[in-house]
């Protein structure tokens, strides 16, 4: 079933890069004409350069660190723990004690209790699936908060563990938006081992399905069905690749937000 989730101001913060200090000793700015400069070694090789004058030539402006690109949070309510760059840094595997912590955090999040809460609250409004009596809030609340637990713990610790895949989605960055957006679709079937590999998602494709098929424990007979088990699947399935879309855009549409703040 969808996870429905209320949106919220996002805040984001810029950093100043701090001014370097220039020594006392040190002329500032460019020199004049009846001030002589250090010669740039690259231009006159054979001329010693000499530190007690200023470059001919400014120095380059220090680098200023890059903020993190994939906030914890979409919108700082929707959790977005299971996103990284797809860098050198970014690479090295989870044991499978990260792996669960991983899953533990998806699990007992506040926003996905706030999620289920209101995915009960329409489900009961509309008569929807898991189709209890009337006046059953309180079943379509424990059924999502189950669907909740043993979909994580599925496809976030056990499996990846188990299978030492890579349970976590690696952000592409770079690259024309159409290629990065089929990226991302395929995402939810093409998965990735703990040694980098590409390999076929099991943990997503049959951990969203093992959840789907517990779920018929706790629904009521009428959905018990195949049919309803395989569209519960596909519908979640669906849902992945929609998200991993918003995954892999969302900081470059929060930095053009950023550097073009909308008007009062």
């Amino acid at each position: 079933m969808l996870r429905f989730y209320s949106l919220a101001m996002l805040v984001l913060l810029a950093s100043c890069p701090l001014m370097a200090q220039t020594p006392a000793a040190m002329p500032i700015g460019p020199p004049s004409a009846d001030q002589p400069c250090a010669q740039d070694p690259a231009a006159d090789p054979g001329q010693p350069s000499s530190s007690q004058y200023a470059p001919c030539t400014p120095p380059p402006a220090p680098a200023t660190p890059l903020a993190p690109t994939n906030p914890k949070r979409i919108l700082g309510l929707i959790p977005n723990f299971t996103t990284t760059d797809d860098s050198a840094t970014s690479r090295s595997p989870l044991n499978g004690h990260q792996k669960h912590v991983l899953a533990l955090d998806q699990m007992f999040d506040f926003s996905a209790h706030a999620g289920n809460f209101l995915q009960a609250s329409i489900q009961q409004v509309s008569s929807g699936q898991p189709h209890y009596a009337t006046n059953a809030f309180g079943k379509r609340l424990l059924a999502a908060e189950a669907d909740q637990i043993t979909s994580c713990l599925f496809i976030y610790g056990t499996l990846p563990t188990l299978l030492h895949d890579d349970p976590r989605y690696f952000r592409r960055v770079e690259g024309p938006p159409i290629s990065r957006a089929w990226y991302a679709v395929t995402r939810t079937v093409v998965g990735r081992t703990d040694r980098g590999a590409a390999t076929f998602n099991t943990p997503q494709l049959l951990g969203q399905f093992g959840q789907a098929s517990l779920s018929n424990a706790y629904y009521p007979s009428q959905d018990r069905t195949l049919h309803g088990t395989l569209t519960n699947w596909a519908v979640q399935l669906v849902y992945n690749s929609a998200f991993n879309v918003v995954k892999e855009f969302y900081p470059d549409v929060a930095a053009r937000l950023h550097r073009h703040p909308m008007g009062p």
